[in-house]
């Protein structure tokens, strides 16, 4: 077994939530970006490209906590962001 293996072996529920709020808010702000960079340029395309790297690991971890309902983006069902959009669905 790799020393990377053991590491992951150690990671508590609670550092594997943690890492999906993390994830989840990173990619956030990375779509946020995004847009305001050239189409097609290389830093829109690594960006783009780091984005779907967040999107697996989140999936990934989800996994690893058995929460299927958990989008790619990281957030998950009762998360605050959620909740404010049930609480004022007529706002935009």
């Amino acid at each position: 077994m790799t020393s990377v293996a053991r590491e992951t072996e150690k990671l508590t529920k609670e550092d594997l939530e943690e890492a999906l709020r993390a994830i989840g808010s990173t990619i956030s702000k990375c779509k946020k970006i995004l847009p305001k960079l050239t189409r097609g340029g290389s830093q829109h395309t690594l960006l783009a490209r780091r984005i779907k790297a967040l999107q697996v690991a989140s999936v990934l971890i989800t996994r690893e906590l058995g929460l299927s309902s958990a989008k790619p983006s990281g957030r998950r069902k009762g998360s605050r962001a959620s909740a404010v959009k049930k609480r004022s669905p007529g706002r935009q």
